[in-house]
């Protein structure tokens, strides 16, 4: 067995497009808006930020990026957040992460309101998410659910191993795919025998962050694996927390690094700030 590839790249054009009709034909109501505010010069986020800005404008999307000092006070920080909160043309906030030291990532997140909270992040979009409300979706794990979808993957009755507890991917996936009917286990760092676990596995999630982590051992023969990680090797090619080769041989659904899940956490993005663009509309109207 040749494992079938999830193509993220694919996945994500697929839906970009989608995004991109449905703001033409919500054009005459509103203009879907995205501020994302970026501390320091750290070039991983910097270069997000431009792919955001980017498949922002691809899609018709209204795109504004506030660039602050990495020695900014958290006060004007907040008060930055506060300012995009009463805007009404912006739908979407997003503060790049990470922060410098002297800033509480966990008090700039919930200064965001969680009706523009198009990451996901807030405490009340998470208790949302937790009891099967809608809400904005944490954007990768909304993505990896797309990904499956796309390709009709059964998840109902399915059980899904996630490797990796992060409040990022790991923790919010697990529920995605719990609220989707799966039986879900987690494991992580301190889980002794990790085999025994992944083997058993329907679908695999691997967000460990070490490189090619996950070998054949892990998996069993038709199971889906979905790598969320990006690494760098010492010869400088990127790979995932999957062994590709070997698991590929195994595996009936395999997602490629780059080009898997990457791909799919801006799209969702923009997915979450158009719908909050039409519920903004939406209020309006009542």
């Amino acid at each position: 067995m040749t494992a079938s590839i999830i193509s993220g790249k694919e996945v994500a054009a697929s839906l970009r497009n989608e995004i991109k009709l449905e703001v033409q034909e919500w054009k005459d109501n509103v203009t879907p808006g995205l501020a994302v505010i970026l501390v320091g010069d750290n070039p991983a986020s910097r270069s997000y930020v431009k792919g955001k800005e980017k498949a922002s404008s691809e899609v018709g999307i209204y795109s504004e990026l506030t660039e602050m000092p990495e020695d900014i006070s958290e006060k004007n920080l907040l008060d930055k957040v506060e300012e995009y909160n009463e805007n009404p043309a912006i739908h979407g906030i997003l503060v790049q992460l990470p922060l410098p030291d002297h800033i509480s990532e966990k008090k700039v997140i919930e200064s965001i309101s969680p009706e523009k909270d198009v990451d996901g992040f807030h405490p009340i979009s998470i208790g949302r998410m937790m009891t099967g409300k809608d809400t904005f979706l944490p954007c990768t794990p909304f993505g990896i659910l797309k990904m499956l979808k796309y390709k009709d993957i059964e998840i109902e009755g399915k059980h899904a191993v996630v490797i990796g507890r992060s409040n990022i991917v790991g923790k919010p996936v697990g529920q995605l795919l719990l609220n989707e009917n799966a039986t879900v286990t987690y494991c992580h760092s301190r889980t002794a025998d990790l085999p025994y676990y992944t083997a058993q596995a329907d679908i695999v999630i691997a967000a460990t962050g070490i490189a090619e982590f996950i070998t054949k051992e892990h998996v069993k023969d038709g199971a889906v694996v979905i790598d969320v990680g990006m690494n760098r090797k010492e010869d400088g090619k990127l790979c995932g927390d999957v062994a590709f080769e070997e698991v590929k041989e195994k595996a009936s659904y395999l997602t490629p690094v780059p080009g898997g899940v990457g791909p799919m956490t801006i799209t969702m993005l923009l997915y979450n700030t158009l719908q909050s663009a039409k519920k903004f509309v939406n209020k309006d109207k009542r």
